[in-house]
C-alpha cells in the first residue's frame, strides 16, 4: 500500500497578491499577482495553474505557499483562476489560454520580469499548461514545469483517478477529446520539464512518464515523496523546480 498523502502545504499560511489582475468578466477571470524580490525583473514571468482535478471545490488559494515562495525566491509569479465546471473542458482551457494571452500584454510587467515566461501548473493545472504550450492561440513560453501532471488523459481516465475525475471533466471518454490530451498532442515549441514524485498516489509517476515516452524531448525529474511535495516550499523537491525554471533550449 503506498503511504498516506502529506496534505499539509494545502493548509499552510502565506500572504495573500500584492496585487489582483482581472482578464475577463467572470468572476473566475482573476489573476493573483505576487512580485518578486529583487532580481525578479532579470527573470521570466512565473505563470502558475493550480490543480484539483479541474473541479469547482478547489481554486487557486491553495497555491498560495508555492507562489509567496517563488516570489520569496526572486521570480514575480501570476496564479491563475479559471471556469472548473464539469462537462465543460473548452471553457477551463479557453480561459488558461485568455489569461497567457492577457499577461503577455500587461505594461506594468515588464518592469517585473525580463519578458518573458515560463508556465507552471500542478496536477490538473499540469495538464493545463501543457495543453496551453501546445495550443497556437497562446504565446510560445521560455519553458514549461509540469509538477505531477494529469498528462495522459487516457491513462489517467483508465486508471479512474480521484473519482473518474477525467470523465467528470470532459463529460465524455477521454478518446472523444483527443484535442484536450497533451500526450496526444504535437510536442511543444519549447523546453517542457516534468517533476513527479516517485511515490505519487493521486497522479502516479506513470502518468508522467507516459508523456515522456510520446515527447521524448521532455525532460522527466523524478523526486522523493507523493503528490503535493512538488508544491511545498518545505519539501527536499523544493529544488528541483527552482533548478527547473531556468529555461533551456528544447531539444
Amino acid at each position: 500500500m503506498p503511504a498516506p498523502e502529506d496534505r499539509s502545504v494545502l493548509g499552510l499560511p502565506a500572504p495573500g497578491p500584492d496585487r489582483e489582475l482581472r482578464y475577463g468578466d467572470h468572476p473566475d477571470h482573476v489573476v493573483d499577482l505576487y512580485l518578486g524580490a529583487p532580481g525578479a525583473e532579470a527573470r521570466p514571468l512565473v505563470v502558475f495553474v493550480h490543480g484539483g482535478f479541474w473541479r469547482p471545490a478547489y481554486d487557486r488559494i491553495h497555491g498560495r505557499p508555492l507562489t509567496a515562495a517563488l516570489a520569496a525566491a526572486g521570480w514575480t509569479t501570476a496564479a491563475l483562476e479559471y471556469r472548473r465546471v464539469p462537462g465543460r473542458p473548452d471553457d477551463t482551457v479557453d480561459d488558461v489560454a485568455a489569461a497567457i494571452r492577457f499577461l503577455a500584454d500587461v505594461p506594468e510587467l515588464g518592469r517585473a520580469c525580463d519578458g518573458r515566461f515560463v508556465l507552471v501548473g500542478h496536477s490538473a493545472g499540469g495538464h493545463l499548461v501543457l495543453q496551453a504550450a501546445a495550443d497556437p492561440r497562446t504565446p510560445v513560453p521560455a519553458g514549461v514545469v509540469a509538477l505531477a501532471p494529469v498528462a495522459d488523459l487516457g491513462l489517467a481516465e483508465e486508471l479512474a483517478l480521484d473519482g473518474d475525475a477525467v470523465r467528470a471533466f470532459l463529460g465524455r471518454p477521454a478518446a472523444e477529446r483527443p484535442d484536450l490530451d497533451p500526450v496526444r498532442q504535437p510536442a511543444p515549441d519549447t523546453a517542457v520539464t516534468i517533476v513527479h514524485g516517485a511515490t505519487d498516489a493521486i497522479v502516479p509517476l506513470a502518468v508522467g512518464r507516459s508523456y515522456v515516452a510520446a515527447h521524448p524531448a521532455a525532460r522527466l525529474v523524478e523526486v522523493e515523496g507523493g503528490h503535493f511535495v512538488v508544491i511545498d516550499p518545505r519539501s527536499t523537491a523544493w529544488p528541483a523546480l527552482l533548478a527547473a525554471l531556468a529555461p533551456r533550449r528544447a531539444r
